[in-house]
């Protein structure tokens, strides 16, 4: 801001010229330093004094809950999208976000959504449907139903229970067409997976710690990058760990990410995982973070001394917050058909899994393999991927994903 000051002119008498004008002009402040990490907004109606802030009302988001949102008062059960100041009664129906340009936006995403899945498990879905095409129910469909199915890496185990089940089901319906047949193997399969659905709930623990495992190549740096884009949607303020210090690049990497997600990425030249995840636990408490995800080096369940490292991370963990990490998930490629659960079995006894995500079922994935891990490590499958785009990340639904294997 500018002032002028003028002096008193001097009197008539004195043949001296009048003062020149002054400007004095206020020294501008230096401008703050910008801050090292802004956190996200948090979303909390304006409530006056003497009114006391009402819980939030709980929500699913589409058909499928991808996070369940971080309580005010205690943690909720299914997770809420940013919300407006909530109105004196709320009902249940799905929210539409604020980013949506207008509705029917997330039916069209659903759409685009399926058409994806389809087309990444088209393989196994051309092999199942064409065997209901003008088929007889005889021992003949059931043969090469069973042959098709092991084909799609669903194992022995969960192919002979829904060959049974549908035995027994045809039996008792007395059902004699093929469409109906087709039909009730697709309510068993529903069934058989529906155990593996489950939200991904936050907001439980401040900061929610997550431990993120899996071989070299199952994309598991960038399914973190994928979940921090998700979880800031719903404004979750995330931390990483560049917990793997063996594959070359892998740091890198990750701060990429972090830069395309506007978050913070904690890290080492050179050093110990189990320091570096330790360190980012205390940055994430002492920052308030809400979500802390520690990346770690990828590793086959037959490297045992590799295997001890990962325990001993977790442990580390452990010491600097207590009953950490909260998470552990397993990135599992869906491409590698029954290893995959040899993988699970193996992480699951090593480190206690608490969730899977299956990548990379836009390839040549049969899908199978879901079946045969429901039967025998039914371990929650938060995600499946279809793809390198961030929305091709979404939650498992176990009624939409056999409707892509059985088409």
């Amino acid at each position: 801001m500018f002032s002028f000051f003028k002096k008193k002119p001097p009197a008539p008498e004195i043949p001296t010229p009048p003062a020149p004008l002054e400007q004095a002009v206020a020294p501008a402040a230096p401008a703050a330093p910008p801050p090292a990490y802004v956190p996200p907004q948090q979303v909390a109606p304006a409530l006056a004094d003497s009114e006391a802030a009402p819980a939030p009302a709980s929500r699913r988001y589409g058909t499928t809950s991808t996070f369940v949102a971080p309580p005010v008062a205690a943690p909720v059960a299914a997770f809420v999208p940013p919300v407006a100041p909530p109105a004196p009664a709320i009902d249940v129906a799905p929210l539409i976000p604020e980013t949506a340009e207008r509705p029917g936006t997330e039916a069209e995403k659903k759409r685009s959504w399926m058409e994806r899945l389809k087309a990444g498990l088209s393989k196994t879905s051309s092999n199942l449907s064409l065997l209901f095409v003008g088929a007889k129910i005889d021992d003949d469909l059931y043969e090469e139903l069973e042959a098709a199915l092991l084909m799609a890496d669903a194992g022995m185990d969960a192919t002979l229970f829904l060959l049974d089940g549908l035995r027994r089901k045809v039996k008792e319906d007395k059902l004699l067409d093929a469409a109906a047949v087709k039909g009730a193997l697709r309510v068993l399969m529903t069934d058989m997976l529906r155990p593996l659905e489950k939200p991904l709930e936050l907001g439980r623990h401040e900061p929610l710690v997550m431990m993120i495992a899996g071989v070299n190549g199952a994309g598991k740096t960038t399914t973190i990058g994928k979940l921090a884009k998700h979880m800031q949607k719903y404004e979750q303020s995330v931390l990483l760990a560049a917990g793997d210090t063996f594959r070359a690049a892998a740091r890198e990497q990750l701060m990429v990410w972090g830069q395309r997600n506007n978050v913070t990425v904690i890290a080492q030249e050179s050093g110990d995982p189990a320091a570096v995840a330790f360190d980012a636990v205390q940055s994430g408490k002492a920052r308030k973070m809400d979500v802390v995800m520690v990346d770690t080096a990828g590793r086959l369940p037959t490297q045992l001394h590799l295997m001890e490292e990962l325990k001993k991370i977790k442990r580390v963990i452990g010491k600097g917050l207590d009953g950490a990490p909260h998470e552990v998930l397993l990135v599992i490629d869906g491409n590698t058909g029954q290893n995959a659960l040899a993988q699970v079995k193996a992480f699951d006894d090593a480190l206690g899994l608490t969730g899977l995500v299956i990548t990379k079922l836009d390839g040549t994935a049969k899908g199978g393999v879901l079946a045969a891990i429901a039967r025998t490590r039914p371990i929650p499958v938060y995600f499946i991927g279809v793809g390198e785009k961030i929305e091709d990340l979404q939650p498992f639904n176990a009624a939409d994903f056999v409707e892509a294997l059985l088409g």
